[in-house]
């Protein structure tokens, strides 16, 4: 599954979330649903700005995994692995766990692309040869 199709079936999945994108490790962005460029432009700008101010406080001892910034108007979460990062606006009050479930989803579905295409298990989930999850 490409990028731009993880993101698409984040959207399907979870009514919580009103835009995302996917943002590679080094800072380009891998796909976004907002369709215009200069406003998808400037949400990666702000979500590397986030992610930096995030590691800067903690003394760059800790290498941030997930962050939930929220204001009145909703919120922005932001889920990394080692290669990319998949980051997304709600509506106000949304359900934190689901959407960092669904986030974490996202990023699986975008890290089967490499290797030989097939999905990496969930940590903590071993699957078999032929077996369904």
């Amino acid at each position: 599954m490409d990028a731009a199709e993880a993101l698409m079936d984040l959207t399907e999945i979870s009514s919580q979330i009103q835009a995302a994108v996917l943002i590679a490790a080094d800072g380009q962005t891998l796909a976004s649903t907002i369709d215009d460029n200069a406003r998808s432009d400037r949400l990666c700008a702000a979500v590397g700005s986030l992610v930096e101010a995030a590691t800067a406080r903690s003394g760059g001892e800790g290498r941030l995994v997930q962050l939930e910034a929220a204001t009145s108007d909703g919120s922005l979460f932001v889920v990394r692995d080692d290669e990319r990062l998949v980051a997304a606006v709600t509506k106000p009050e949304p359900t934190a766990g689901l959407v960092f479930f669904d986030l974490k989803s996202c990023l699986r579905a975008a890290a089967a692309e490499q290797g030989d295409g097939k999905p990496r298990p969930r940590p903590g989930v071993r699957t078999t040869e032929g077996a369904t999850e």
